[in-house]
């Protein structure tokens, strides 16, 4: 058990410094050498780097330092620790990695930037880590004025995305409002998985037991449930089982030759833990 709490302490160490470091080359390879500031402390920073010139890492760490004495007086020493590593080790790792403009094309730029962006987030979100910055005012007005923390860091991305209309323009602005779409997207999939599955329901008048034998011959983990029918009343019992997207198809033909008038109810699942399927 010791080694256990040693080997995921380890791995955790490897997952957040490696998000961290995601994100600083999202940074220092594609939003930042194109000017685009997408939001958060980086953002700042890039307009900032944009406008006089100063080094983004130091605004970084700057910005992060005042928002850490902010948590500090508002949030408590708990919630300060928590984020206070991710928010002085991001502007050295920004530091340390290489800047430089790795395309010429800006919707490149924005696309990959977005994706490692997200990709960045969603490991230090798996890790129940942080790299501060703006992530802070929107835990104090949640805490204070009952504010989805969402909707705020939503509403202060969207000012600093804003501001690319004064610092390279309405270009600029619209190439960071998609990169903020990619970002969604990519920590989306990130954290729910690519390899989505289908959890199908299946009830059956008069063809029960021939679709539980061809069921239970060709997939695994089946389960039956006892439901009762809304408009009969009677007592039923219906078939849930959970396939690879490339089984579907074939799963469904294989009822239809059964039973045609086979009701059946489909959800996408983006996860599945435990059993065949493992982690």
């Amino acid at each position: 058990m010791t080694k256990n709490i040693k080997k995921k302490s380890w791995m955790r160490w490897v997952v957040f410094l490696a998000g961290l470091e995601i994100i600083a080359i999202s940074i220092n390879f594609f939003y930042g050498p194109i000017n685009i500031a997408a939001g958060g402390s980086t953002g700042i920073s890039i307009l900032v780097d944009a406008v006089w010139g100063i080094n983004r890492s130091i605004t970084v760490l700057v910005v992060n330092i005042l928002m850490l004495v902010l948590a500090a007086i508002f949030l408590g020493k708990k919630t300060t620790k928590n984020v206070a590593l991710g928010s002085l080790l991001l502007p050295i790792l920004m530091e340390i990695t290489p800047s430089f403009k790795i395309t010429n094309n800006q919707l490149l730029a924005v696309i990959y930037g977005g994706v490692l962006m997200g990709l960045g987030v969603s490991l230090l979100y798996r890790v129940n880590a942080s790299s501060g910055g703006t992530t802070i005012p929107p835990m104090i007005l949640k805490k204070y004025f009952y504010i989805n923390p969402a909707v705020g860091l939503l509403g202060i991305d969207m000012i600093i995305i804003f501001l690319n209309i004064f610092v390279d323009g309405w270009n600029a602005f619209l190439l960071a409002a998609l990169s903020q779409v990619v970002t969604s997207m990519t920590m989306n999939y990130a954290e729910a998985g690519f390899d989505r599955k289908y959890q199908v329901r299946i009830m059956s008048n008069k063809h029960f037991n021939e679709l539980k034998t061809m069921l239970l011959d060709n997939y695994n983990g089946l389960t039956i449930y006892d439901v009762v029918g809304g408009y009969s009343d009677d007592d039923k019992k219906q078939l849930l089982l959970v396939v690879d997207t490339r089984e579907y198809g074939s799963l469904i033909s294989k009822i239809h030759e059964i039973d045609p008038d086979a009701f059946i109810i489909t959800d996408t699942v983006a996860r599945v833990h435990g059993g065949q399927w493992g982690l």
